[in-house]
């Protein structure tokens, strides 16, 4: 599958670097030194459609994606951030993030720049993955040197590009490395307490609780998890009947037991299964994807969005994995087969961790947030699940994405109302925080 990848981006690659030396377009080689406004969003793009691919063939966990897209965006931003005047380096503003190389011989070209960090990003951070996807990151860094070097026809501007790129992405790597990952990731710090009301492996598969430590990684933004947009405890669980809490368990029991057509659609387009599909994290970033090319976005807004919205979904998944295992919530199927109906099933698989808050609604909301904030109220298309044969679904706004991901887990039964609202609002203040780097220059 990957290398099937690989080789249709090889050609699509080889078709544009064709189609732009017959046209008058942003990546051919300017007269004099550039901005990377000058340049088109393609290189960036691409890569990001590539990693939401990949990370599908590594069966990548939500939280894991979410890292991946966190470093590969400020690996972008960083790289070419000297090309964007009036922009600074987030060096001294991002936890632990000292300062970075400086390019200080110019002329440099921008595309190159970005693929070369991009892929020395991605590269670092698949380092424990397959042949397959490590070939097909080096194939597709390849592909577009061949185009770049084709364009510029001057070596020097091209290998400096090349080396200025590779140190920044080096340096982001290494800032990665001291994130807590290492030891952090799958750890074995978490056993189901057993207590009423807490979470407990749930069927079909009754695995153990995914990434408990995850909420103790060091953060992008936030000062700490749960120093930021901690959502409060969810309703106490309660056996009564008349209790918030088994008011919002008879509503996902009714809901799933009487779904629309549009609900069971909206219910497995947001499932976003990991190995299925790039989890939701990346199913953000394809939304972001598809806006900057309909946008003929350049470099410079494309790194701006890449670096903001993969810091939000990073920090969103931090932030709710902190609350999941704070609040320790038993899983509607759990509890409703306990106290309702025994032979009552949901629409989309739980996955294995405990319920509060929602993983989808946090990083919709914070990807809503940033996005709005960038490009303000905006309709817009998703196609990202076209090639799984679902029909595109429009959307006037990117809060109004975030509601229908969020909602959706109660169509699918995973989640209860309170998860799911306060899910939201937990994932707008992370966004809010990240919107709040200071990426312009003081005046």
């Amino acid at each position: 599958m990957i290398r099937q990848l690989c080789a249709y981006w090889v050609v699509i690659i080889a078709a544009a670097l064709f189609l732009n030396g017959c046209g008058d377009d942003k990546t051919s080689n300017p007269a004099s030194p550039a901005n990377a406004s000058d340049f088109t969003a393609e290189v960036a793009t691409e890569w990001f459609r590539l990693s939401y691919d990949l990370g599908q063939d590594e069966s990548y966990s939500p939280p894991r994606a979410s890292r991946a897209f966190g470093y590969a965006g400020v690996a972008l931003y960083e790289s070419v951030v000297s090309g964007m005047p009036g922009f600074q380096s987030l060096a001294g503003q991002l936890n632990d993030l000292g300062s970075l190389p400086q390019a200080t011989d110019p002329p440099y070209h921008w595309p190159t720049v970005a693929n070369t960090s991009l892929a020395t990003a991605f590269a670092g951070i698949f380092e424990d993955s397959s042949n397959a996807t490590l070939d097909a990151i080096a194939d597709f860094e390849d592909s577009y040197n061949t185009q770049f070097k084709a364009e510029l026809n001057d070596d020097a501007v091209f290998n400096r590009s090349q080396s200025y790129g590779q140190s920044i992405g080096l340096a982001i790597l290494e800032w990665s490395r001291r994130d807590g990952y290492t030891t952090l990731h799958n750890c074995d710090d978490y056993a189901p307490t057993g207590l009423p009301g807490h979470w407990e492996p749930t069927p079909p598969a009754f695995a153990p609780a995914l990434e408990p430590c995850w909420g103790q990684m060091r953060p992008f933004a936030l000062l700490a998890a749960d120093a930021f947009c901690d959502p409060g405890p969810p309703p106490a669980y309660s056996e009564d009947p008349t209790s918030q809490f088994m008011i919002e368990a008879m509503e996902v029991y009714e809901t799933v037991g009487s779904l629309t057509d549009e609900e069971q659609t909206i219910a497995e387009f947001w499932a976003d299964d990991p190995g299925q599909t790039g989890t939701p994290p990346g199913h953000s970033i394809m939304i972001a994807v598809q806006v900057l090319e309909s946008d003929d976005a350049t470099l410079d807004a494309a790194a701006e969005t890449f670096s903001k919205l993969g810091m939000a979904v990073a920090d969103a998944f931090i932030a709710c994995w902190w609350a999941k295992y704070e609040y320790d919530l038993i899983r509607p199927i759990t509890c409703i087969n306990e106290l309702v109906d025994p032979n009552w099933d949901v629409v989309v698989v739980t996955p294995p961790f405990p319920e509060y808050t929602s993983g989808h609604s946090v990083q919709a909301g914070a990807a809503a947030q940033v996005l709005t904030d960038l490009f303000g109220d905006l309709a817009f298309v998703d196609k990202t699940h076209a090639v799984r044969g679902f029909e595109d679904r429009s959307f006037n706004s990117f809060f109004e994405f975030a509601d229908e991901a969020a909602i959706s887990r109660l169509y699918g039964g995973i989640h209860f109302r309170s998860a799911i609202e306060l899910g939201v609002d937990q994932g707008k203040c992370v966004g809010q925080i990240i919107s709040a780097l200071q990426y312009r220059e003081s005046i």
